[in-house]
């Protein structure tokens, strides 16, 4: 498929879901990338660790793709590129702290030299193929946070990225109510829009409104020892606990490699110049328990982070019965059990714990109803293409978009081609789209056997059956709920496959597939007479 004289879109990721965001436009012959992430590991695929979009369909077409796009440095946007980049073999394009964040990542890899990053330090356009391309700036939970303006011969795309409506943004400035006005009075083909918080019937809130929830929560603490938790990306929030350690009077300290690095980054770029210094630990924990507010990695439940170390009394932060943990950050969905560990063993500890639930200390990166119907009031586009949510996220918009007067909505999901003009929008194919795994150090299809294979061992157990030549069976029984009976279980399987392999007859007394068939079934069928299981069965012939 080779875009002609037409406007296409199709995402590889983040359409049907929530992060791993990878975007394809098509027009003219080539293709423009926008966004290169990853999602983190879930149970459904056991042993792993991060998760890919499948990017066949364009590693087939790179001849014809002229760069990755990048709206800003989270790692559902950026997390892939260490992987990813130097088998597409087209440059990266990035702000300033997008860019030092990618190009630490590159480094870590070992590849930076063989991957062209372009950093785009002003808002000026810059033109790849039949694509004039302009950031622009939006408010998100970190610095930098960008929508992107997308001239095409077919028309002109608005590309939110990550984005929500913020007065008081603290870090960074985002575009006003009157420019993204005259963008609408320019014409808007399509807006390519964020659906995550569509179900919030209220404003996401200003990084202003938290400032002062946090100085309130604070002071009501006094003289306790105070640790806030927060995503290490949220510049604007580093900037906002900084203030409130000095309005506060407490000294600041820093708990979690990642912070440190976010830190590192941001003051590169010009933000964070007058966060306060910063305590060590030791220096932390001899100061008077109010004196000091500590700002630690884990608040999603991370067991290596620094907030479970805290937790369990493993850290050179300590806490007592009376001090306080503070949950600046949401909860993001699949992380509940985890973050209820951490917060169970604060409680049981008799630790303060307060979260967004019970205060204002958080606001959310990704724009609610009133947010959303802002901006279609502003850029009045004529397309709405909702992504970024699973489907009842993009559906909902859909139906918002529609509510407010949009003429056309597109819902799409992983694999579809949309053409956007000329002509009616709509899907007009599927192409290949799925997931990877980082399994170890293999990234592998993440329906492929082994974790096929992990799933059902998980699920059911495994039973091992060794055939000597001599007539001798052992039987091993692993993952099994039987505990006390597992020994008896194993002799009543040794007995099955004896009497199984006995009859046998003729040829297949001596057939391999015939004698490995005959002892799977007869040692699965023990087990789950035993234990009510279909657990997977290895059958060894040692001499045969």
């Amino acid at each position: 498929m080779k875009p002609g004289k037409e406007l296409l879109f199709c995402a590889l990721g983040g359409s049907g879901e929530i992060g791993m965001n990878v975007n394809l436009y098509g027009c003219n012959g080539k293709w423009l990338m926008v966004d290169l992430g990853m999602s983190f590991g879930a149970a459904e695929y056991p042993g792993t660790e991060l998760v890919f979009a499948d990017l066949e369909f364009i590693e087939e077409r790179r001849d014809d793709l002229l760069g990755v796009v990048l709206t800003h440095a989270h790692e559902d946007h950026i997390g892939a590129i260490p992987y990813f980049a130097k088998e597409l073999g087209v440059p990266l394009y990035a702000t300033p702290f997008t860019a030092k964040l990618v190009n630490e990542k590159l480094e870590e890899a070992g590849n930076r030299h063989e991957i062209e990053l372009n950093v785009i330090d002003h808002l000026d356009r810059f033109d790849l193929g039949p694509f004039g391309i302009r950031y622009l700036p939006l408010a998100h939970s970190i610095a930098e946070g960008n929508a992107l303006v997308i001239e095409t011969p077919y028309g002109r795309i608005f590309h939110t990225g990550d984005w929500k409506l913020d007065d008081d943004p603290l870090v960074g400035v985002p575009a006003t109510a009157e420019e993204l006005t005259q963008i609408g009075d320019e014409g808007v083909l399509a807006l390519v829009c964020d659906s995550t918080n569509v179900f919030n019937p209220k404003a996401s809130g200003s990084e202003g409104a938290v400032r002062k929830a946090l100085l309130e929560e604070v002071a009501r603490h006094h003289g306790k020892r105070i640790v806030v938790t927060t995503f290490a990306s949220n510049v604007a929030r580093l900037q906002t606990l900084g203030e409130v350690a000095r309005a506060s009077r407490r000294k600041l300290c820093v708990a979690g490699r990642s912070l440190d690095r976010i830190i590192k980054a941001a003051q590169g770029c010009g933000y964070l110049m007058d966060l306060p210094e910063r305590v060590d630990f030791d220096t932390a924990m001899s100061l008077p328990r109010g004196e000091v507010l500590i700002v630690a990695t884990g608040g999603q439940g991370e067991p290596r982070a620094a907030l479970s170390r805290i937790a369990e009394d493993n850290h050179p932060i300590g806490l007592e019965a009376g001090d306080v943990v503070l949950f600046s950050s949401r909860q993001i969905p699949g992380n509940e059990i985890a973050i209820g560990r951490i917060q169970n063993r604060l409680a049981k500890r008799d630790i303060t714990i307060v979260t967004d639930r019970q205060s204002g200390i958080h606001v959310s990166g990704h724009p609610g109803r009133p947010e959303l119907e802002a901006l279609y009031g502003w850029l009045r586009p004529e397309i709405l293409v909702p992504v970024h949510g699973e489907m009842r996220h993009m559906k909902e918009q859909a139906q918002l978009g529609k509510a407010c007067g949009i003429a056309r909505t597109v819902v799409q999901e992983n694999g579809d081609m949309v053409r956007l003009a000329p002509g009616k929008p709509g899907k007009i194919d599927e192409v290949r789209s799925g997931r990877l795994i980082l399994d170890g150090d293999i990234i592998s299809p993440a329906d492929g056997e082994a974790i096929v294979m992990r799933r059902r061992l998980a699920a059911s157990g495994l039973v091992i059956v060794v055939l000597s030549g001599k007539g001798r069976v052992h039987v091993e029984g692993v993952g099994l709920p039987l505990d006390e009976d597992l020994e008896d279980f194993m002799a009543e399987a040794r007995e099955d496959v004896s009497a199984a392999l006995a009859r046998l007859k003729g040829g297949q007394r001596h057939d391999r597939e015939a004698i490995t068939e005959a002892a799977r079934l007869a040692a699965r069928r023990a087990a789950l007479r035993w234990s009510g299981k279909k657990p997977q069965v290895r059958v060894i012939l040692a001499e045969h």
